[in-house]
């Protein structure tokens, strides 16, 4: 789950870790009254959407009085910003930050997340801060240190000693680089982060860190432990179809393709949309309906597949383990019969009750194709789907 920077903020400032004075608004009088408030010479006005490249995009503006806040802020709210990260539908500015400008010195890059390698937390760090990391991993990959975090003993002071000596630190930004890492630190342990961001952290002229920008993700799966930070969540800013499997406990991401794919376990799912694409096509989504979903389950994740616009066919690739092969087969059914499916639909199925399965569908009255493997099911929806996209 993901956060706007705001709030991302208002958790950091919890444990300690500095950030600008600043506060979310919805109006452009909000605007103005904040800007009041906060009496510095400068403040920003920053979009709230979860994504990146917001300044790029024209999400983020300066102004010198209050008035020229509330009017940027006009200008900033209802309009639609298109990033590297939100793709080319853009998403939609609903709420703002106005915050204090500061005496920015150095723009630095720093962050803590699970590196899946070392099953531990990683700080990675950089001094082309401002820059999406991601660019600089391509172009300028030695600009990027890390530090690895053992479980066991969590964050020492050497850690911080050596990020602030490679990031070209000394006096009191140096000083207070050990402190700030431990308010990070403490941020994303005792909150269940997968990610906390800060692009840029700033040295500002009197030598202090500060965090400019906030990002942070949450593990879902611990977040019943979390309702505070679940409250948070703000389905404006997530994919509609994303939200409604989340409701039906269905692992579903969209992407840009046009086969919709059904399959139950996330490897599984992984390598069904790799040979999707060995031969030819593209997948319209990632759905991992899990391996003890019911009929029910398998049908609402069939209504999800098919109210994407994109997808022209769906192809089903179930292994029967704990989901049976004719509990699939029952919903995929009850779905097709109850949406009028037109859609071509391949299904392989493998597994526990397969001969079952398989005889529930071909007695539907539907016209679904049984595919005999993983590679004559793939080939042949792409060829119903219409090919390549």
């Amino acid at each position: 789950m993901k956060i706007h920077e705001y709030q991302a903020k208002e958790i950091f400032r919890r444990f300690g870790v500095p950030t600008p004075r600043g506060e979310m608004v919805t109006t452009p009088d909000q605007a103005r009254a904040v800007a009041e408030r906060l009496g510095t010479k400068i403040v920003v006005v920053k979009a709230q959407i979860h994504a990146g490249g917001r300044g790029k995009a024209g999400g983020v503006k300066l102004a010198k009085s209050p008035a020229e806040a509330a009017d940027l802020a006009k200008s900033i709210m209802g309009m639609t910003l298109v990033t590297p990260q939100t793709g080319p539908a853009g998403r939609v500015v609903k709420r703002l930050l106005i915050e204090e400008g500061l005496d920015i010195k150095r723009e630095l890059y720093l962050s803590i997340l699970v590196d899946r390698a070392t099953a531990s937390p990683v700080i990675m760090a950089s001094t082309a801060g401002g820059m999406e990391i991601e660019e600089v991993a391509h172009t300028n990959p030695e600009l990027i240190l890390r530090e690895t975090i053992s479980p066991a003993t969590g964050l020492q002071p050497y850690h911080a000693r050596k990020l602030a000596y490679g990031l070209g630190l000394s006096g009191d930004a140096a000083n207070a680089m050990g402190p700030f890492l431990q308010g990070l630190y403490r941020t994303f342990l005792e909150t269940d982060a997968s990610l906390a961001e800060i692009n840029p952290l700033i040295v500002t002229g009197d030598g202090k860190l500060v965090a400019l920008d906030a990002k942070m993700a949450f593990d879902d799966n611990a977040l019943y432990r979390h309702k505070d930070l679940a409250e948070l969540r703000d389905l404006n800013e997530e994919d509609p179809l994303e939200v409604e499997a989340s409701n039906y406990k269905l692992n579903y991401i969209k992407l840009d393709g046009n086969v919709g794919c059904m399959v139950n376990g996330a490897g599984l799912a992984m390598g069904t949309m790799d040979i999707i694409k060995l031969s030819g096509g593209s997948p319209a989504n990632f759905l991992d309906v899990g391996g003890g979903a019911s009929a029910e389950q398998v049908k609402n994740a069939f209504k999800i597949l098919i109210s994407d616009k994109a997808v022209k066919g769906v192809f089903i690739n179930i292994f029967g383990g704990i989901l049976r092969c004719d509990v699939l087969a029952s919903g995929v059914v009850a779905a097709a019969k109850e949406l009028n499916l037109t859609l071509p639909v391949v299904i392989r199925m493998e597994g526990t009750n397969v001969e079952k399965g398989q005889e529930i569908l071909k007695t539907s009255g539907c016209n679904f194709t049984i595919a005999k493997d993983m590679k004559d099911g793939a080939d042949k929806i792409v060829a119903l789907a219409g090919g390549a996209r």
